[in-house]
């Protein structure tokens, strides 16, 4: 396979040179806006510099001028600017302080310090001059002011002035110089990482378009063919070890197989219907196409079973359509015979029917004489329904005697008790008592027989309703025993009933069957007919099943 670069590998160094480049501006305008910011500081320190050089130089030069004009004109004004330069405006001073302030190299330091030097020395003559001139000698004032001496100090202070100025000018723009360098080589490098995202950009275009669109649409395209089926359609793309040559050489791949399957289908189809159903069907399809080499298995299993069967099955007819004209010969020479046996078979039937009518009468006679003996029991349970009945009617009588008996005795207690208490009472009201007393005793007399007749009629009533519920367990029995006779009658009257209508049933089946035996005889004759027809059918049957039996010997079977 052809090496390639990753697509996602080109993707990521162009936009990581992108990123880079822009991580390389974003750095370079920081810079370029701080050396901006330094190239303005410079110019304007080289301003400023300038500017308080010549004020220091201008302080020196005003008090000179100053001090002139007075020797030259004793104008107090001159004088008096003198000093006010001097111990006021101070100029020179300030003038080297701002400068040091802002900067100054040693050299720089050292003119100055010459500068001043000088200018010192010039002092003792510009004052000597200012008194002579209050002193009115101009002419002495003039000559320390002009004299030779002034001047060479004057002169020598200027060269420094000029020296100084050139040096510093000199020092000041070669700083901004080198400034406004940097700041054009950080806008160049600015403008080439500029060139380089826009040169980036452009190319991740072209190269997204080119190794990416580009083969995706015919990707998509390809997919879109085999969707439709049609896996001969040219694919122009190659494979390669990027992302989008790994997709291509999957398509390629997968194309080969689809084909791989089609092709050994189509093959294996093709022998199926030529007959040769001893194929063997491999297992080396993959993922989804599994199932369809499965199932072609699975068919020729069932194609190879079926036609085995079919094959065994049409021997089997071929041997059986033998036997079978072999049996309607037999059967029609068997129909003869048939026909006498039948005719001697129907005179007995005929015999049998005769003695099945009488069965049948006496039969229905006895199931009439059950139904009357199933009324008669049925009367007899229900008399003796009604006599359990009055038994249980008597049983509750006697309950109720023995709780008014209960009564009584409860009467007789309570009269007894009464006699005793009015006994009692007699006794204690003595002789007008004595009537009451007897009768007291009299009423307790009678209070003990009706106690002692209680009991016996109490015994006597337990003693009835012992025999009465002896009664009822009797009458209970018998009536079971009734309703076992009851049920045993009617199941023997169903019965009777039941062998009566099979009597009649047989006697009418024996009437069919005695037609029967009629048409059987007819139907013996015809078969006879049929039979020799079946022997020449089975003959033909023979014949198909020996072209069925040669049809599947084509299929070259397991």
């Amino acid at each position: 396979m052809k090496k390639a670069i990753n697509q996602s590998v080109l993707s990521f160094i162009l936009s990581g040179v992108s990123v880079l480049s822009l991580i390389f501006m974003v750095i370079s305008m920081v810079q370029y806006s701080d050396i901006n910011k330094k190239l303005d500081q410079a110019n304007e320190d080289r301003i400023l510099l300038t500017y308080n050089a010549n004020r220091f130089m201008n302080g020196s030069a005003y008090l000179t001028n100053e001090v002139r004009a007075f020797a030259s004109t004793g104008d107090q004004e001159h004088y008096d600017n003198y000093w006010n330069e001097v111990n006021t405006l101070k100029n020179r001073d300030e003038g080297v302080a701002a400068m040091e302030a802002i900067g100054i190299t040693d050299e720089e330091q050292a003119m100055i310090r010459e500068m001043s030097s000088l200018s010192n020395n010039l002092v003792p003559l510009e004052e000597e001059a200012m008194k002579q001139v209050q002193a009115g000698q101009r002419e002495e004032a003039l000559a320390y002011v002009y004299g030779e001496e002034y001047k060479t100090v004057i002169t020598k202070i200027n060269a420094l002035k000029e020296q100084f100025l050139t040096t510093l000018d000199g020092r000041a723009a070669t700083r901004v110089e080198q400034l406004r360098q940097r700041a054009d080589t950080i806008k160049a490098g600015m403008v080439i990482a500029m060139v380089i995202v826009a040169v980036m950009q452009i190319s991740s275009m072209v190269i997204t378009r080119r190794k990416i669109l580009r083969p995706v649409i015919a990707v998509k395209d390809q997919m879109g063919e085999i969707s439709q089926g049609n896996l001969s359609t040219e694919f122009s793309l190659r494979p390669d070890t990027s992302e989008i040559g790994t997709l291509v050489q999957s398509i390629h791949e997968t194309k080969r197989e689809l084909k791989r399957y089609i092709s050994d289908i189509d093959a294996k189809l093709a022998q199926m219907a030529e007959g040769k159903m001893d194929l063997t069907i491999g297992s080396d399809y993959r993922g989804e196409f599994r199932p369809i080499q499965e199932a072609m298995r699975q068919i020729l299993d069932a194609l190879n079973g079926a036609l085995s069967r079919i094959r065994v099955t049409a021997e089997q007819v071929s041997e059986e359509s033998k036997r079978m004209a072999t049996g309607a010969q037999t059967l029609s020479n068997g129909a003869t015979q048939q026909a006498s046996a039948v005719e001697e078979l129907s005179a007995s039937i005929q015999e049998l029917s005769k003695q099945v009518d009488s069965t049948s009468e006496d039969a229905s006679n006895a199931r009439r004489s059950s139904e009357d003996a199933a009324i008669q029991l049925q009367l007899c349970s229900e008399k003796m329904q009604e006599l359990t009945a009055a038994m249980e009617d008597i049983s509750k009588s006697s309950q109720q005697i023995g709780g008014i008996i209960k009564t009584i005795e409860d009467i007789s207690f309570q009269t007894n008790i009464l006699a005793l208490n009015a006994a009692v009472e007699a006794a204690r009201a003595g002789t007008a008592g004595k009537g009451f007393a007897v009768v007291a005793e009299e009423v307790q007399t009678l209070a003990n027989k009706s106690a002692v007749s209680a009991q016996n009629i109490t015994e006597l009533i337990e003693a009835s309703i012992h025999l009465v519920e002896k009664g009822t367990v009797l009458s209970a029995d018998t009536m079971e025993a009734l309703m076992g006779g009851v049920a045993g009658s009617r199941k023997s009257t169903e019965l009777v009933g039941r062998i009566a209508s099979s009597a009649m049933q047989q006697a009418e089946s024996l009437r069919q069957l005695t037609q029967g035996m009629d048409l059987i005889a007819e139907v013996v004759q015809t078969n006879a007919l049929t039979a020799e027809e079946s022997a020449n059918s089975a003959e033909g049957l023979y014949g198909q099943a020996e072209e069925l039996k040669i049809s599947v010997q084509k299929f070259r079977l397991r």
